[in-house]
């Protein structure tokens, strides 16, 4: 993959200012004038102001890159602020493609920003994504990132995707015309209710910074043509050990090919294909909600009505488990052992939370419906209230 040709004509000679301000960039090996130019004449989509595309448009900005589309519907809030740096106190309630844009304007004045403040759908994506040479997906949810490894696989143009959640994070690069794609990786969506997010498990703020330098880092190599892309090779990070390795993965070789766009949402099992086309369909079951480490010690704190239901195994519960709670095993609970319908309130923990999350959905199916499980098990539990850990 190594020689890739650049994907980005050279726009026109760089002014004595420009030279100026990239000249620590113009003298890296391989790279010089000719590659700052077709950064200044290049397009780029980021779908997501949030915690990735806060970090990646800035770096974008700040290489060069001549224009970049910005792709959000939501606006800033005070949650977001502890690793979206790209938005400050003053942005509270502001959109967030027009703080991003105010960042960009900041760093480089030169540089053209459009904002699309939208959700982007399979009916207007090939619009949005119409004009750009390649898309970076910073996104928070399968249904977006399918979508959006469709419509860059549609229209022939790169796409660099990143994912973050807790300590660890995934970058990877899919163009389809040159090697695998995202759906090559995970031909499947995980279960909606096996999917944890950001709001209930966490994310280490600075892991935001590494894994979105990262995905800018690829994008700068597809449009100048300098390194070695990761195509069929995904990155993964995780902080604590402060490790990364690398994923080689193949095409499928008998996977579908995509030919159109689909229900993404009914794809991702966020609703039936039923209710895509008829909207009287009753709602689908809701996922098994979550608690928070914090959320449940303040629950503990106030003396909250509830059961506490640890379903590890016995020798697991001896190295540790949370003060006053209940040891029923996965597989005893799955044999009828532990709460019944009407027994209260019900909040499921185990290691992390894999287990968790299966005992949740069983004892909903038996006719408990308060209940919940605890975001990251006791592991994430014990990092923030580690005193109400026995051992």
């Amino acid at each position: 993959m190594a020689g890739m040709h650049p994907l980005v004509e050279p726009g026109p000679p760089l002014a004595a200012e420009r030279v100026a301000r990239f000249s620590r960039q113009l003298m890296l090996p391989g790279f010089g004038e000719l590659a700052q130019r077709r950064l200044a004449a290049a397009r780029v989509l980021v779908v997501g102001a949030g915690g990735l595309g806060s970090a990646v448009v800035p770096s974008l900005a700040g290489a060069g890159v001549g224009t970049i589309g910005i792709v959000d519907d939501d606006v800033v809030e005070l949650s977001n602020l502890h690793r979206q740096t790209s938005h400050g106190v003053a942005d509270l309630g502001r959109a967030k493609v027009d703080s991003l844009a105010e960042t960009v304007a900041a760093i480089d004045p030169e540089c053209r920003v459009v904002r699309h403040r939208r959700r982007l759908t399979a009916a207007d994506i090939r619009d949005v994504l119409a004009g750009y040479d390649l898309v970076v997906d910073g996104s928070d949810n399968f249904p977006t990132r399918y979508l959006v490894n469709d419509a860059a696989s549609l229209a022939g143009v790169p796409l660099v995707w990143g994912a973050i959640l807790r300590f660890h994070g995934q970058v990877g690069t899919a163009w389809h015309a040159h090697g695998p794609g995202y759906r090559d990786l995970f031909p499947v969506p995980p279960s909606p209710d096996e999917v944890l997010s950001c709001e209930a498990g966490g994310v280490l703020p600075s892991l935001c910074t590494t894994v979105g330098g990262l995905m800018a880092t690829e994008v700068v190599k597809l449009i100048t043509g300098v390194g070695e892309p990761l195509i069929g090779r995904v990155t993964t990070v995780d902080a604590l050990s402060g490790r990364s390795r690398e994923i080689a993965y193949s095409a499928i070789a008998d996977a579908p090919e995509i030919t159109d766009l689909i229900d993404y949402e009914a794809f991702c099992g966020l609703r039936t294909a039923q209710q895509a086309t008829d909207d009287a369909a009753p709602a689908p079951a809701p996922a098994v909600p979550a608690v928070t480490a914090a959320g449940l010690l303040e629950r503990l704190r106030d003396g909250a009505a509830f059961t506490l239901l640890d379903v590890r195994e016995p020798e697991e519960a001896e190295r540790g488990r949370i003060r006053d709670s209940v040891l029923v095993p996965l597989a005893a609970l799955a044999g009828g052992a532990g709460p019944t319908p009407g027994s209260g309130p019900v909040v499921v923990y185990c290691e992390h939370d894999l287990r968790s999350r299966r005992a949740a959905r069983l004892l909903r199916d038996r006719g408990v419906t308060e209940v919940e499980y605890l975001a990251g098990g006791i592991a994430g539990f014990a990092a923030v209230a580690g005193e109400l850990v026995q051992r």
